[in-house]
């Protein structure tokens, strides 16, 4: 009944995340609504000194957006927002397009939130949902390690109380260092002491909600202290619903080409994170979930962040791990979040005017910190030495590059890295041990199954680029085998695709070794490989060369060769 019922679910239009609804968890879910509004709220403001549009922005991203993917996504835990990965790739892109924080800059934000909309409903029509999984751990973990240090290092000025200045991550730090003799003091005191109570919050508690403390108490003070007369403060902030409205820019074939890098960029990240994020948690809760419905949900919630004058939302592990903590196990806590959003853009959007910006730089700068992963990064030259190099040039890229570049460069890494394992497959003979069982054994031993019977067995699919390797190999072991070999098999346990020049090269060498007197035959084939006939394999090897089991195998061997003497 459960199946029935979560296959059912999986084609509703709407109300995945929300249905079934269970009453009695209706309390929680507020609970944990009202929970991430109060740690989400603070982030998502932090996020917009990334992105580098309007404070009121990031309110925005947790308003339309939030609402449209609880309603039409497939995820129960899924939490769309401002994320620090996007905001820093769009904050990359727009710099020397627009000048920071203007209508202009804003606008041409819309328009990339409108062009990643278009991407996603795109990748949902020709299903390229599958795109999520060229973006390997490995990357993933030098790509946010990268963004992490560019973000936490660009928040320095802010926390020193001094005006941004600079570009990129060494022209940051160059300006930084030459301006040290005009410090504010009070900036520094203020934002050290918000790192103080954030990371003292976190130690004793991460439901407590650190952030929103120091937030709250930094505007608190300085509207009784009048810190705006010691240090920059944010002034005032615009409260309201959003317009709405088409992205207010000069709309030409050039600017469309001059985004699509960056708006790919996104995109990638989006379906690659909001993918992970959401079957992390269906499968700790053995739910149900479609990706295409997600993307459905990911498209709307982007299409609603430009029309509704903020920037483009993705989904966030962390926020969704907010909720989840709290208990929240429905998309009915992000309708109570936006609903908190919505009070706070009504009413309480003027107390943010009192906010000193080093409060705002410091929580950001936590943002990046939470974003790095060393630990990940020295996990992976631990285990993998060369995966941590790849992982090492993105985090590099990103930092020295570009967060656009680092992106393209993690996909496209990640897809060579793929590559060179199935380009160059480690294969092995498998030889009879004393019991009669087969086990694997290096190419170079020679070891036979029986005598005069070579095993070989071919760890990944057959294709144009290890065809070459296939050949060589096959052509080594038969030259260097012992007197007597009569049959040569190749085990297809492992290959689920036979390209047409890894077909050719299989006639070739069956020909080959057909003159030499030894045949060739195969075991362990998928049946849809072995129903590939187009190929001809059956026909130049005979159905009696094709065996389903090793025993058939060993059984037709030990026939033949009984039979021959």
């Amino acid at each position: 009944m459960a199946e029935t019922t979560a296959h059912k679910r999986l084609h509703l239009p709407i109300l995945q995340g929300l249905l079934p609804l269970d009453l009695k968890q209706i309390p929680a879910e507020v609970v944990a609504g009202l929970t991430l509004a109060a740690l989400a709220i603070p982030e998502v403001m932090g996020y917009t000194k990334i992105s580098g549009t309007p404070v009121v922005t990031g309110l925005y991203t947790m308003l339309i957006p939030t609402v449209l993917f609880a309603l039409f996504g497939s995820s129960r835990h899924l939490v769309v927002g401002a994320d620090s990965a996007t905001a820093a790739i769009l904050s990359a892109a727009l710099v020397g397009l627009a000048a920071t924080g203007t209508d202009e800059y804003l606008a041409l934000a819309q328009l990339l939130a409108l062009m990643a909309a278009g991407l996603l409903i795109l990748a949902r029509l020709v299903r390229l949902g599958f795109m999520a999984d060229f973006l390997s751990r490995t990357v993933l973990v030098g790509f946010l390690t990268g963004v992490g240090i560019q973000v936490a290092l660009g928040q320095l000025d802010g926390m020193l109380g001094l005006p941004e200045a600079g570009h990129g991550v060494l022209g940051n730090l160059w300006s930084t260092l030459q301006r040290l003799n005009q410090l504010n003091g009070h900036a520094i005191a203020v934002a050290l002491l918000v790192l103080v109570v954030i990371l003292g919050s976190r130690k004793l508690s991460h439901k407590i909600p650190g952030t929103l403390i120091a937030v709250v108490g930094a505007i608190t003070l300085s509207w009784l202290l009048n810190f705006a007369a010691y240090m920059p403060v944010l002034g005032t902030v615009p409260g309201g619903l959003p317009h709405f409205g088409i992205p207010n820019v000069q709309w030409s074939l050039d600017l469309l080409s001059q985004l699509l890098p960056t708006a790919f960029a996104m995109f990638v990240v989006i379906l690659a994170q909001s993918a992970a994020t959401s079957r992390a948690y269906a499968s700790r809760y053995n739910e149900a979930f479609s990706e295409d419905t997600d993307l459905v949900g990911l498209t709307l919630a982007n299409l609603g962040a430009a029309l509704s004058g903020t920037f483009v939302v993705n989904g966030s592990p962390t926020k969704t791990q907010m909720v989840d903590s709290a208990g929240g196990r429905s998309q009915l806590s992000l309708l109570v979040t936006a609903l908190i959003v919505l009070m706070v853009l009504l009413f309480l959007t003027a107390p943010l005017a009192y906010m000193p910006e080093s409060v705002l730089a410091a929580v950001v700068f936590m943002i990046g910190i939470e974003l790095t992963d060393f630990k990940g990064l020295k996990n992976i030259y631990v285990e993998r030495r060369n995966e941590f190099w790849v992982a090492l040039i993105t985090l590099l890229t990103v930092m020295f590059v570009g967060v656009k570049q680092g992106i393209i460069l993690a996909m496209v890494l990640s897809i060579i890295d793929h590559l060179r394992r199935g380009y160059h497959p480690k294969n092995v003979l498998l030889a009879s041990t004393g019991t009669g069982k087969l086990h694997p054994e290096v190419l170079s031993s020679g070891a036979q199954a029986r005598p005069g019977l070579l095993i070989y067995r071919f760890t990944h699919s057959m294709y144009y680029a290890n065809s070459r390797q296939l050949a060589e190999e096959v052509t080594q072991l038969v030259t260097q085998a012992v007197s007597g070999l009569r049959w040569f098999c190749i085990d297809c346990s492992a290959v689920d695709d036979v390209d047409y020049s890894a077909a050719e090269t299989i006639r070739s060498l069956a020909a080959t070794l057909k003159a030499q007197g030894v045949r060739m035959v195969l075991v362990n084939v998928m049946p849809d490989v072995a129903s590939s006939s187009q190929y001809n394999i059956r026909q130049l090897l005979g159905d009696d060369a094709i065996f389903s089991r090793f025993d058939d195998l060993l059984s037709a061997y030990d026939l033949q060769t009984k039979a021959s003497r």
